[in-house]
């Protein structure tokens, strides 16, 4: 189970609170694009929301 490196780019994000919209613009892709690579990255880590996943993806040492 690896996270693409935009998944953990999304995830950095999310672990300091930025919201879909926010990082879309800094990324410079779409809101719905940052929600899919949140929801493969939930599903890679077997989480259910934003704070599983960050939690895990620190845990396993990919953010």
């Amino acid at each position: 189970m690896r996270l693409t490196p935009r998944e953990q780019e999304v995830l950095s994000h999310v672990m300091r609170g930025r919201t879909a919209d926010h990082i879309g613009r800094e990324m410079g892709i779409s809101a719905r694009t940052v929600t899919k690579h949140l929801e493969n990255a939930y599903r890679k880590l077997g989480a259910t929301n934003r704070v599983t996943a960050v939690l895990l993806a620190r845990q396993l040492g990919m953010i």
